[in-house]
């Protein structure tokens, strides 16, 4: 056997696991071209095989790559077949968080980019909410209006202090930047609950914070986009520096009990 065989042989085989991802693209752009919308029934098999000149095998695999991206859903039954869906947001962080599972992220990396994106929403936001929209962020700050009394407590008034800027992501008219900021604060309260990085107890993080969000608020309500992008920046470097803290304490605690 010549030594360019096996490299053939492989070359043939990498072409063949292309192929599904390939006509699943393919499929995509034929949607739109379509103007097929969620919940629309995608064409039977034999007609995909047709359509897009693919055997059996192919469009079946392709089937299950658009499945496992939540591009489409299978219903069995006699009005059963492959149906278009709209990828929830749910789905969307999660595949999005599998691409990071064994890249270490640390809190300076989600800060930085959270340092960049979230002045410009509450500058963009300032004197466009509503009393409903400012009582809902003050609603949530009550939440932790006191220090925590326990590890318990400090959990959950980490996790409720990140809300805050969830519910200011959703509030975003651009939706895909609503959508980068509330993946990566889901992002960093994964990473404080996994890493317990609210374990060392830190009164300086939780006043500094809650008197930034407190004045974010009045410049959001009195319509101060300056200010509220400079109060935001503020909490950001603010945040970033005692998390960076609570971080390296965190690590050298596990290196001081490692065996």
């Amino acid at each position: 056997m010549s030594p360019a065989t096996p490299r053939s042989n492989n070359a043939s085989a990498s072409a063949k696991m292309r192929r599904p991802y390939q006509v699943a693209e393919a499929i995509k752009s034929w949607i739109v071209e379509q103007g097929l919308k969620p919940e629309d029934k995608l064409p039977h098999e034999q007609t995909l095989m047709e359509l897009f000149g693919m055997s059996k095998g192919t469009i079946r695999e392709t089937m299950r790559v658009l499945e496992a991206q939540g591009l489409i859903v299978t219903r069995t039954g006699p009005k059963g077949g492959a149906f278009i869906n709209a990828v929830s947001e749910p789905l969307a962080s999660s595949l999005l968080s599998n691409y990071f599972f064994f890249n270490k992220l640390s809190v300076k990396d989600i800060y930085q980019l959270r340092y960049l994106l979230e002045p410009e929403l509450v500058a963009s936001l300032a004197g466009h909410l509503s009393e409903q929209d400012l009582m809902k962020l003050e609603g949530n700050v009550q939440k932790y209006s006191q220090p925590a009394t326990n590890a318990e407590d400090e959990r959950k008034q980490h996790i409720d202090s990140l809300q805050f800027h969830i519910i200011l992501a959703e509030l975003a008219g651009n939706e895909l930047l609503g959508f980068m900021i509330r993946f990566m604060v889901r992002m960093l309260t994964d990473l404080t609950v996994y890493r317990r990085l609210y374990e060392p107890p830190n009164h300086e993080l939780w006043e500094q914070g809650l008197n930034h969000q407190r004045d974010l608020i009045d410049a959001l309500r009195e319509g101060r986009a300056d200010d509220a992008r400079e109060i935001m920046r503020e909490h950001m470097q603010v945040a970033r520096k005692l998390m960076e803290a609570q971080e390296a304490e965190m690590e050298s605690r596990f290196m001081l009990h490692a065996p």
